[in-house]
């Protein structure tokens, strides 16, 4: 077990390097200059001269990527252009209200996700499994935006039950975390219910999460993309907001520090399943 994760780790290592190279080219792919961007369109050729030098914008691009290189092995991401902080620091701040909708929306998923799918099979070629079915597939097809903006115009405006957007109190996170559970609560109940009509067709009862595509992987897979366009909506203030806003401002730093923070957190939880599949059949094992 210890080799596979040694293993595992060292794999990740290439990839996060891919990544980290992809978004370095790509955050410098967008267009408009991020000096003037920040300073403003009232600032005068000289403050965005100046401000370049500070961003460090006016070294040629070899430089500039071997700096940031640099200070990935030394695990500073630099400092945020737009908000003047680290962005370790910014990203730290905003992690909990992310993880706050994250877990919200985790638990409406799996809840909904795998009681509709296991209905759907025990009642299969009923109604009730046509519905359900029907309405998983509407989940999955449904954008996040449309879906978010539908829920505030119902809820916020017409019936004035729930707040239209911000974290100021508790019933602030109902909303985005519907919007963001339901992203994922189709396909967990159509694996559900495909995994579920496996098992019952064999002569011994296996357990459903041990086949297939675990529901934890798929809200994290699914979850991670909805997330930006949910806190945007419901303006949130989470990281997937702040990388909207980040991108917007032309914030390299922290533009490539959440899209790593992403690409480690999709890693890590895809190690952690699979080593979980252990716990759930002692059979698996990693060689």
């Amino acid at each position: 077990m210890l080799t596979y994760v040694g293993r595992r780790l060292l794999a990740a290592i290439p990839t996060l390097w891919g990544v980290a190279t992809a978004v370095f080219i790509m955050a410098r792919l967008l267009p408009g200059d991020p000096a003037r961007v920040i300073a403003g369109v009232t600032a005068s050729q000289d403050q965005v001269d100046h401000l370049r030098r500070q961003l460090g914008l006016d070294q040629p691009l070899p430089v500039q990527y071997l700096d940031f290189l640099g200070g990935l092995v030394r695990l500073d991401l630099g400092t945020s252009a737009h908000f003047g902080d680290p962005v370790l620091a910014e990203i730290g701040s905003r992690l909990p209200y992310t993880a706050e909708l994250a877990l919200a929306a985790l638990a409406l998923a799996v809840v909904l996700g795998i009681s509709g799918g296991v209905v759907a099979a025990l009642r299969r070629n009923t109604v009730i499994d046509v519905v359900i079915s029907t309405v998983s597939m509407l989940g999955i097809s449904m954008p996040t935006y449309w879906l978010g903006l539908m829920l505030i115009v119902l809820f916020a405006i017409q019936f004035r039950l729930l707040p239209a957007a911000g974290a100021d109190s508790p019933e602030s996170v109902v909303l985005p975390a519907v919007t963001l559970g339901l992203l994922s609560v189709g396909l967990i109940a159509r694996m559900t219910r495909s995994s579920l009509l496996e098992v019952l067709g064999q002569d011994y009862v296996r357990t459903a999460r041990a086949k297939g595509v675990s529901p934890a992987r798929v809200v994290v897979a699914h979850g991670l993309g909805g997330a930006v366009v949910t806190e945007s909506v419901f303006g949130w203030p989470g990281v997937g907001r702040l990388l909207l806003d980040s991108i917007f401002s032309r914030d390299y730093p922290m533009v490539q520090g959440l899209v790593l923070l992403f690409a480690v957190t999709y890693i890590a939880v895809n190690l952690l399943v699979d080593l979980l599949y252990v716990v759930v059949d002692p059979r698996v094992r990693y060689g």
